[in-house]
């Protein structure tokens, strides 16, 4: 596996800026440029893109490294074989796209309802009302402390069985960002989803897990800059 950062190339920010496409789809699709391979081919990488001095950067786990698109961008990679040792602590941060699956019937994939409106729809039907602004009593949570305790369970539950604890005092969750874009050649499909900023500490609780999860993930949305675990050790 490889480890890359792919961002503007010295003297070609401008140039890099004015490639920069709006929209998650779009993103994916140009960063598909970087890892060519034949029609069809699987998605062998994730991604998540930070902005530098307001100038998009783009962090990638891969199966190989990838080449620049062209001359206005560079690509520093190196092999990515994390160690890990069973109990250690590490700082985390992941974008993710926090969902979980219905019941449905074997056989049959359930729909992915969005953490954060789920746990709005069970706390809204446990007082038998319809909407959010029905709820005028001070117990009513804020969408803040609403999005932190959804995430941080949805969070802590995948850890279970991704091999790390999630220390919830360490856990900061940024506000939910709403993503729609048409893709293109499509009549009416919309793409829509929502992300979630997420970062703190965990400790590792089976290794060889957590390693797999670097390589391969957290959540859905991958394709679209979600679910790239980010960790480095505690000093």
């Amino acid at each position: 596996m490889y480890f890359s950062r792919i961002s503007p190339a010295p003297g070609q920010e401008q140039r890099a800026a004015q490639q920069r496409l709006a929209g998650p789809y779009a993103e994916h699709q140009w960063l598909w440029r970087c890892f060519a391979a034949p029609a069809g081919a699987p998605r062998d990488f994730l991604f998540r893109r930070h902005l530098v001095g307001g100038l998009p950067c783009y962090y990638t786990v891969s199966t190989r490294p990838p080449l620049p698109p062209d001359d206005a961008w560079q690509v520093q990679s190196r092999p990515y074989e994390p160690v890990l040792e069973q109990g250690e602590r590490l700082a985390f941060e992941l974008r993710a796209n926090p969902t979980l699956r219905s019941a449905a019937p074997p056989g049959v994939k359930g729909k992915r309802h969005d953490v954060v409106m789920h746990e709005k729809k069970r706390l809204l039907a446990e007082r038998g009302l319809k909407t959010w602004a029905e709820w005028t009593a001070p117990d009513r949570p804020s969408l803040a402390d609403l999005t932190q305790q959804a995430c941080g369970r949805w969070l802590a539950q995948r850890g279970e069985r991704l091999g790390f604890a999630l220390e919830p005092d360490s856990l900061d969750v940024n506000l939910p960002q709403q993503h729609g874009e048409r893709k293109r050649g499509a009549a009416s499909a919309e793409l829509q989803f929502t992300s979630v900023d997420l970062s703190g500490h965990l400790r590792v609780t089976n290794p060889e897990r957590l390693r797999a999860a670097l390589y391969a993930g957290v959540g859905s949305a991958k394709s679209l800059g979600c679910g790239l675990l980010l960790v480095r050790r505690l000093g």
